[in-house]
């Protein structure tokens, strides 16, 4: 795949520091809004999925990332939908390699539903890639085919030990559903921390209309955390990954715990992210509507210095925070689905 075509650019050239002073280092970029599971806190059954001739290619996503690299970002996040379903995919993680080799990228990553990670694990590891994070919201594997809508709890199970094998950290997400994880959360635990694993729960975000009651499936995670301490031990840790979760150290365990709390505590003032779907729309905030087209800057081609001027503008239009709510009625905050930027 060539890479002469990049767009340079230095950091001051298209400055990564919003109004209020945060400095965006961290890029979560979509690769696609497809998913093999139809998880019920994420989408609806039955997805309308975007055609894919409006979906950027590898070559203009990797250009796209290297021009956030160029510009200041240290972290990049592979998202979805489920990103190993894209064709090509593996080449992308190749190409960003190079950026790993060069030291501009400090850490090159996915977040993953685990289905197709036995797979691509050791090609992951070979690109660069030292940590995953795999979403798995219960270990019961009626529950999980029940929450997936079609998934398979083994194949993901398959997917986590081959990570492990290829010497990936893997991180586990788990949405905090009401009625399943006060249920699960100790076995949780104890899984995620008897094989290494960070655990970090994240409450579940009004995005889209999913086809269920965000009311019913909310459960904050203060009551979650107030129900683990009624067995185990929390500390609190300055500790960070450079995402939104807040780290506790379970003592009984010498495990982590992550909590991302975007409904009961918003975590806006000191927000280093901004996504990318994987149409080229630059949102810098997870619960607004703001979008900025930089496919249209992309695919102009020259010197990218369109591309550039976009960015910089996006990041100084930067929100001081989201507006998350769920309605009285269950309602979605934003009609755009959870799939569209991964989170």
């Amino acid at each position: 795949m060539p890479h002469s075509s990049s767009p340079s650019a230095s950091p001051s050239s298209c400055a990564m520091i919003d109004l209020f002073g945060r400095r965006v280092t961290y890029l979560r970029l979509s690769v696609t809004d497809r998913c093999d599971l139809r998880c019920v806190y994420c989408m609806a059954e039955d997805m309308t999925f975007l055609p894919r001739d409006q979906v950027l290619s590898i070559e203009e996503l990797d250009l796209l990332a290297s021009a956030f690299v160029a510009a200041g970002v240290t972290k990049l996040r592979i998202t979805g939908g489920e990103p190993l379903v894209r064709k090509g995919i593996m080449d992308l993680f190749a190409g960003l390699s190079r950026h790993l080799q060069a030291g501009t990228l400090r850490e090159l990553t996915l977040t993953t539903n685990g289905t197709l990670l036995a797979r691509h694990a050791d090609e992951l590891a070979r690109a660069g890639v030292k940590r995953v994070n795999v979403s798995l919201d219960t270990l019961d594997a009626a529950r999980f085919r029940a929450i997936t809508r079609r998934g398979s709890l083994g194949v993901v199970m398959d997917g986590i030990r081959a990570a492990l094998e290829a010497g990936l950290k893997v991180k586990l997400n788990a949405v905090a559903l009401a009625g399943i994880t006060p249920d699960e959360v100790f076995d949780l635990i104890d899984f995620a921390h008897g094989h290494g694993m960070d655990l970090t729960f994240i409450e579940t975000m009004p995005l889209g209309d999913v086809g269920v009651d965000r009311i019913d499936q909310y459960y904050p995670l203060d009551a979650l955390r107030r129900l683990i301490e009624t067995r185990l031990t929390l500390k609190d840790t300055t500790e960070r990954t450079g995402g939104p979760a807040r780290y506790a150290r379970v003592a009984e365990t010498g495990g982590r715990l992550g909590f991302i709390t975007p409904m009961s505590h918003s975590f806006c003032e000191n927000c280093n992210r901004v996504r990318v779907s994987a149409t080229g729309m630059l949102h810098t905030c997870l619960g607004q509507e703001d979008a900025f087209d930089l496919k249209a800057p992309l695919r102009a081609g020259g010197d990218g210095a369109a591309l550039r001027a976009t960015i910089a503008t996006a990041i100084r239009a930067k929100p001081r925070g989201h507006d998350f709510v769920i309605a009285r009625d269950g309602t979605p905050a934003l009609a755009r689905h959870m799939s569209a930027l991964g989170g």
